[in-house]
């Protein structure tokens, strides 16, 4: 069976996309504390809850697309994203 989830985690503003022997890193808002839900995944888009040193107790909704990140990358967006279903969220290595 083929794994057709990929892993979205952060160690501080570091962003970190994992899918099939795959990572790609990338800079995210400099205040970004934890990513904490992936609530809508559309091939490349992610809505995430997030929370930012600005104000730790309160989740803010934020957007993330990979297709222009991917695209810097010289990976072809439609073949990389295509066989992902599902994103989840992985804070072991998130900082506070």
């Amino acid at each position: 069976m083929v794994n057709s989830k990929a892993i979205l985690s952060n160690d501080g503003c570091y962003i970190t996309f994992s899918f099939n022997g795959r990572t790609i890193r990338f800079k995210g808002p400099y205040s970004l504390v934890k990513i904490a839900k992936v609530k809508e995944w559309d091939n490349g888009y992610l809505v995430v809850d997030a929370v930012y040193s600005q104000n730790k107790d309160k989740l803010v909704e934020d957007y993330i697309d990979l297709v222009p990140i991917l695209e810097d990358l010289y990976i072809d967006p439609k073949i990389f994203l295509q066989p992902i279903t599902s994103v989840e969220v992985d804070n072991v290595r998130a900082t506070a």
